[in-house]
């Protein structure tokens, strides 16, 4: 009996395609997007503030339209809140913080750090609790777009 040669070629194909569908392909690697550089510059944010006052470290950080949130203010926006900054005399105090945390988008432009600050004055220190959320500059440097402080911790219970 003679087998024609086309009744096999089906088989054979139909094998392959389904050999080919059930191998998958390797998946793309995540890029994996990394807080250290922001919480890097959330750190020289603060060594500058205390280096160079607060006034100097919060304009040379502050986004063109960075926001700051201030007890018992409007919101601050932009060249507003770039002129409430250059108004402020920081001759008698000291202002750092430590960031405590920090999470960043999946694009790696944007995220936030948060943690607790001291504000320390002739006889007195303030703690607070603080939030910047941050923008990568075209530049690659990282600008705080929102600064937002609460004043005051209480004591652990």
């Amino acid at each position: 009996m003679a087998v024609n040669k086309n009744f096999l070629v089906f088989p054979v194909l139909l094998f392959s395609l389904f050999f080919m569908i059930s191998c998958k392909a390797k998946p793309t690697p995540v890029k994996e997007i990394t807080v250290d550089p922001m919480v890097d510059a959330d750190i020289a944010f603060s060594d500058m503030s205390k280096e160079k006052g607060m006034k100097n470290a919060f304009i040379e950080y502050i986004d063109n339209e960075g926001l700051l949130l201030r007890p018992d203010h409007l919101p601050i926006k932009g060249a507003d809140a770039i002129d409430f900054l250059s108004q402020v005399d920081d001759t008698t105090y000291s202002l750092n913080w430590v960031p405590e945390g920090a999470q960043i988008a999946a694009s790696g432009d944007m995220g936030f750090t948060y943690g607790i600050y001291t504000l320390e004055g002739e006889d007195t220190v303030f703690k607070g609790t603080y939030v910047n959320i941050w923008k990568k500059q075209a530049d690659g440097k990282w600008k705080f777009v929102m600064n937002s402080v609460n004043q005051g911790i209480s004591p652990l219970k």
